[in-house]
């Protein structure tokens, strides 16, 4: 008995000998999922599922020194423009080991155990869709943190700024973006809270990937649709689609919105796509906007016959300057209520700021 004891002690100290080394300097976390996770002080290998810009946001230029694998396909084949414009101030996002991408089945859990990294950092919809694969990760020990900016609500926007500053040791860059966002839409928030519903304008917005020939997905309670919301507007695609999906025509001409805003982005091989993000030249934009004012019925809509026909940048959608896209819809809706703001100039100062590339391209227009 005293023999197993021993033995058992032993045991016990040879693993407490083990482990203190690796976890004697880790630090806490709070996600967004409310989970206290440990992590490495001073992560040096990082694996990056989403969220790419906001990790250079609160890191700085140089936070990518500390990225060791990526979700590649969710930014080169999402936003592949955004990824040009940063992988020529980063060379070496193109050397990245890439992890493959959760939605389309490509994920590889041995290639993210491979990169070795010390905290891999997901979105929430990835961490979700990863099921048992996200066991097998923290099996392996490698904690994950867990961040939100696709809930589209400040709290969530503040607790992933936050938890970034902790992994790449800027807290104070991190709350100062938080601060500045939380504020941001308190902004908004006042200025419409006074508008009755009745006098709230009606919305039409439409994903601009397939061009005009073919409905794109509309948006209800996420995405543009709960920004639109957010900000005073009445969405027509409430209650008519779960999520997203395309409005019957015949139900837009019917509801006559009086603002109707095109989501563009830098799709590749999408000819007849509404082209916007870095690089991309108002005049083109405007080119793959116009088709869309030839659609039956739609000269006859308010929004066109007033000149209240826009296109906002897709992929700034659910970010730290997102609160921009916010601004420049409310304007939109309520010119006068907002008519000191200036959300394009606010837009380039994040730019100047807060990411390594000058803005260059379209994010925001109005088809006059």
């Amino acid at each position: 008995m005293f023999r197993t004891l021993m033995r058992g002690l032993s045991a016990a100290i040879a693993a407490a000998t083990f482990v203190m080394p690796v976890w004697a300097n880790n630090i806490p976390v709070t996600d967004t999922l409310g989970r206290e996770v440990m992590i490495p002080h001073a992560p040096e290998r990082i694996l990056l599922g989403f969220y790419f810009e906001d990790f250079y946001a609160v890191g700085g230029p140089d936070a990518y020194d500390r990225v060791v694998a990526i979700s590649k396909d969710t930014w080169f084949g999402w936003r592949n423009l955004q990824w040009k414009a940063y992988a020529a101030v980063t060379p070496r996002l193109e050397t990245l080991a890439d992890v493959g991408e959760i939605d389309s089945g490509t994920f590889s859990l041995e290639a993210a155990i491979a990169a070795n990294p010390d905290v891999a950092v997901l979105a929430a919809w990835q961490y979700n869709a990863l099921g048992a694969d996200a066991d097998r990760l923290e099996a392996a020990r490698i904690p994950i943190v867990v961040l939100d900016y696709n809930a589209q609500t400040v709290e969530k926007h503040v607790v992933s700024t936050l938890a970034l500053g902790v992994i790449l040791g800027a807290k104070d860059r991190a709350q100062q973006l938080a601060d500045e966002y939380a504020s941001a839409i308190a902004n908004i928030d006042a200025r419409i809270a006074n508008v009755p519903q009745n006098e709230r304008p009606k919305v039409y917005v439409e994903l601009g990937r397939k061009g005009a020939a073919e409905v794109d997905n509309s948006y209800a309670g996420t995405m543009w649709g709960a920004v639109v919301n957010q900000v005073g507007g009445q969405n027509i695609a409430d209650g008519q689609i779960s999520k997203w999906g395309p409005l019957n025509p015949e139900y837009v001409l019917a509801q006559n919105p009086q603002a109707i805003f095109l989501a563009g982005s830098g799709w590749v091989g999408r000819d007849a796509a509404v082209l916007m993000g870095p690089g991309i030249d108002t005049k083109l934009t405007h080119e793959r906007m116009k088709p869309y004012l030839g659609r039956s019925g739609w000269n006859d809509l308010d929004a066109v016959k007033n000149g209240n026909v826009y296109a906002i940048y897709h992929g700034g959608s659910r970010t730290l300057y997102d609160y921009t896209f916010q601004q420049f819809i409310a304007k939109a809706l309520y010119p006068d209520l907002f008519k000191d703001v200036d959300p394009q100039a606010n837009l380039d100062r994040f730019f100047k700021t807060y990411l390594p590339v000058p803005f260059t391209g379209t994010y925001m227009t109005r088809l006059k």
